[in-house]
């Protein structure tokens, strides 16, 4: 599911079609809420998955099933995968920062120089 769709955050999937989605019981996602890994949106007393949870959970179910990782270990990756997430979003923006400031600062030497020097 690409992260950059619109709907990537989007509550929209009860219980029971995130569970079939992400090849799960829907009792091992009330675990993974209960266990505080994933936390779906509660619309009206029902549970409500975005694609984003729903990527998670298999994801969880993947380091846990397929990896032997327990819930403490599978936690502390959850983790540090969204604060790399982060990281790299604030290390985007600084960048972005930087061009702009480079384009600035460009700009004012081109207007600061003397015209008989403009192209030296």
């Amino acid at each position: 599911m690409p992260i950059a769709s619109d709907n990537w955050n989007e509550p929209c999937y009860p219980i029971s079609q995130a569970a079939e989605m992400a090849a799960l019981h829907p009792q091992t996602l009330r675990r993974y809420e209960v266990l505080g890994l994933v936390a779906p949106v509660r619309k009206a007393g029902r549970r409500l998955y975005s694609s984003r949870d729903i990527d998670l959970v298999r994801q969880i179910a993947r380091l846990s099933g397929d990896l032997g990782l327990n819930m403490a270990g599978v936690e502390v990756i959850i983790r540090l995968n969204e604060r790399i997430r982060q990281l790299q979003a604030e290390l985007e923006g600084l960048r972005t920062a930087h061009r702009g400031l480079e384009a600035q600062v460009a700009r004012l030497q081109a207007h600061s120089k003397p015209e008989g020097q403009a192209g030296v």
